[in-house]
């Protein structure tokens, strides 16, 4: 599956950091536009797509925080907020604004890096786990799977016969994709804890899932044992809300 580069806007007002920033993200397959103070912010994000906003709080005119107040009033747009400031006050001014993260200065590139991919990857999982909870049904490479019906079909339409406990894990994964969910955790999701099961029927029932799903169960490629982990599920998952009546 490609990825899409995301688009960044810095808003900073010390040219030197600005380009710092906008030469490192760039470098590491961002597309980056870059503003001064709030108009040139209010600009770019007419003329650009935006993906994320990383804002600095002291800047020129109007300062990041009362900007991010006003993005966070209008969009749900991924905010990293930038300061000189490194006090717990501020901090908590910033998050309090709608910024989902916040880092002081001085700081290294690859941080900013890593805490822009951590922000993307939660607004990534919120839009899919949104998406899912309202869906009937749910298609994975080909794969059809009927919530209301608890009906599993083939890449081809086929039915394909199912138990429960099946549908159930099949689901729990479907629901999570690209995480690493422990034999503890699937438990509690599929079958609680007041069922007197146990991590091996974890085991035993993915084994079974593979049999049907996998082109080659010896060498799953969809439900990946992680070691000392449990198992990720990897494919994309789309899902499909019931029709309502305008």
């Amino acid at each position: 599956m490609a990825v899409t580069a995301p688009n960044i806007l810095v808003v900073e007002d010390d040219r030197e950091t600005r380009l710092l920033i906008a030469k490192y993200l760039r470098n590491n397959a961002c597309h980056v536009t870059t503003a001064a103070d709030g108009r040139e912010m209010a600009r770019a994000m007419t003329d650009h797509r935006v993906d994320l906003l990383i804002l600095d709080v002291m800047l020129p005119g109007e300062d990041g925080l009362s900007l991010c107040r006003k993005v966070r009033a209008e969009s749900q747009m991924p905010i990293i907020m930038l300061t000189a400031r490194g006090e717990d006050v501020d901090r908590i001014l910033g998050l309090e604004m709608g910024a989902d993260d916040y880092l002081a200065k001085p700081f290294n590139p690859r941080e900013l890096l890593a805490r822009i991919n951590a922000v993307l990857r939660r607004q990534a999982t919120a839009h899919t786990a949104s998406a899912i909870d309202d869906a009937t049904v749910l298609f994975f490479q080909g794969w059809r799977i009927d919530l209301r019906l608890r009906e599993l079909r083939n890449p081809a339409g086929a039915r394909v016969a199912i138990t429960s406990a099946e549908f159930d894990l099949l689901r729990t994964f479907c629901e999570r994709p690209g995480r690493v969910l422990s034999r503890d955790s699937l438990l509690d999701l599929t079958q609680g804890r007041n069922a007197g099961s146990f991590e091996r029927s974890i085991d035993v029932l993915v084994s079974r899932i593979r049999r049907k799903i996998e082109p080659d169960p010896q060498d799953a490629t969809m439900i990946k044992t992680v070691r000392s982990g449990g198992y990720m599920f990897t494919p994309t998952v789309d899902a499909v809300a019931p029709a309502t009546n305008g």
